[in-house]
């Protein structure tokens, strides 16, 4: 048996989750994606030796048709649910015109739950967290331009049976966000609530050029958006809030 999670490292449902860490290594784990394929096929093997079962005859009653014009069905184009239910990477902005792609990023452009718990600086926290925040699914794309700057993005998806749950993830997002010192943030146009971040004083390390990082951080219905850009130099306010506005956008 696993040893049990530390007091500090236990779940704490009156604080925010832990904090998103920056760019990190992305960590693949097969084994629920085996899992589910092992279950289904047991499944159409229990089904297989059960007797078929009697359908009802195709001939029914015909039903009363209702009086009156009835609301005229969304198009696909004004119905969100087809838009943010299928490929979510297609919701991504594109990479512009003589940028790179980022080697970090994973080839399909999706992020699983234990790869994106990862990239907290509690994983065993988070994971647990993520799994009640009804996490669905989470898509990325990144890009570099020249030797230092980069653009990371992600939409991160959840089921939102039970909870606003990407409402909630924006919210830790920002807190942490404006945790941090030597920062200035402003309101995303067209957000609500969305908020984009410029932090002043960069990383440093001994034999490397200064690291400057700026993000923001927004959501719209079941879909929240991360967006981190680094480079050696500081960042200007447009550019983190012109790439936040233009994917949000997107959604």
């Amino acid at each position: 048996m696993p040893d049990a999670p530390a007091a500090s490292d236990a779940p704490d449902a009156a604080a925010p989750r832990p904090r998103r860490r920056g760019r990190t290594a992305l960590l693949i784990v097969g084994a629920a994606v085996l899992g589910l394929v092992a279950g289904t096929c047991g499944g159409y093997l229990v089904q297989a030796d059960r007797a078929p079962t009697k359908l009802p005859p195709l001939s029914q009653p015909t039903l009363p048709q209702g009086r009156g014009d009835g609301p005229e069905p969304l198009s696909a184009a004004q119905d969100r649910q087809v838009k943010t239910g299928g490929d979510l990477r297609k919701l991504l902005l594109k990479m512009p015109r003589g940028a790179k792609k980022a080697e970090w990023v994973p080839d399909d452009g999706w992020i699983d739950l234990a790869a994106y718990a990862e990239r907290f600086d509690k994983p065993r926290v988070a994971f647990p967290n993520l799994v009640g925040e009804e996490f669905r699914r989470a898509a990325e794309t990144s890009w570099k331009v020249g030797r230092t700057y980069s653009v990371e993005i992600e939409l991160v998806q959840f089921r939102q049976v039970d909870s606003i749950s990407a409402e909630d993830a924006n919210s830790d997002a920002q807190y942490w966000a404006d945790e941090k010192d030597h920062s200035h943030s402003w309101n995303i146009p067209g957000t609500g609530d969305g908020m984009a971040y410029v932090h002043d004083r960069p990383d440093t390390k001994p034999g490397y050029l200064p690291l400057y990082s700026a993000e923001a951080h927004a959501w719209r219905g079941d879909i929240a958006m991360e967006i981190w850009i680094y480079d050696s130099k500081p960042i200007p306010k447009k550019t983190i809030i012109d790439v936040a506005k233009r994917q949000m956008e997107q959604l």
